[in-house]
């Protein structure tokens, strides 16, 4: 099976690297036993994000993409370290103001905002599974926290995920989005985040899972 794997930086890739005793990515890309793995950084954004997936894409065929990152729960009931499957994800902020209220870009007729992740039972995993919103900039303000609780009612936010979704999508391409639990949504509190953990969690997964598709 032919795999891309898109990451926003190295360092949520770097330990499964390491498991394969490597420092870097390879040029010609990695294989295994099953697969043969190409990994991008895209940098960290969904500008980033669309534009180096959509540009992999347009060269290369993929039978399976997987996006992976840490991202910011809303939930307390995840745990910090724990893994998410993102099944549905959406441009939060895309369309307009109204006064106090917002107009999403669907309500305007301009586009769409939501994207799924691929529902094929080979590709799918045991992991929990939520719903997720994309943001240039991520929540840190108790009243945007509740503004965006009552709009989407998301389980996590990310940087880049809707973006990937919407690359997939354009290529035709299936597409799983993984992502561990750095920090919970709230005001900014850099003490109680712990992204080693989360990066750690991440590559043990991702490990597991190319043994099992």
């Amino acid at each position: 099976m032919k795999i891309l794997i898109v990451v926003a930086t190295f360092s949520e890739i770097e330990p499964f690297l390491k498991s394969l005793g490597l420092n870097s990515i390879p040029e010609t890309g990695i294989n295994t036993d099953a697969h043969h793995i190409n990994i991008i950084i895209t940098g960290v954004g969904m500008v980033a994000t669309a534009y180096a997936t959509g540009k992999e894409f347009a060269t290369h065929n993929y039978d399976l993409a997987l996006n992976l990152g840490v991202g910011g729960s809303f939930s307390k009931r995840l745990e910090i370290g724990e893994l998410v499957q993102i099944t549905t994800d959406v441009f939060s902020e895309l369309g307009a103001e109204d006064d106090e209220e917002f107009i999403s870009l669907d309500e305007l007729a301009l586009g769409e905002t939501l994207f799924n992740g691929s529902d094929e039972p080979k590709f799918n995993t045991s992991l929990k599974k939520g719903t997720a919103i994309t943001v240039n900039k991520v929540h840190g303000n108790e009243d945007t926290i509740a503004d965006v609780k009552e709009m989407f009612n998301p389980k996590i936010e990310s940087m880049e995920g809707a973006a990937f979704f919407y690359a997939c999508e354009e290529a035709n391409i299936p597409g799983i989005q993984v992502r561990a639990i750095s920090n919970y949504v709230e005001k900014r509190n850099r003490e109680r985040w712990n992204i080693p953990l989360a990066v750690k969690n991440l590559n043990a997964w991702l490990i597991q899972y190319l043994k099992e598709i």
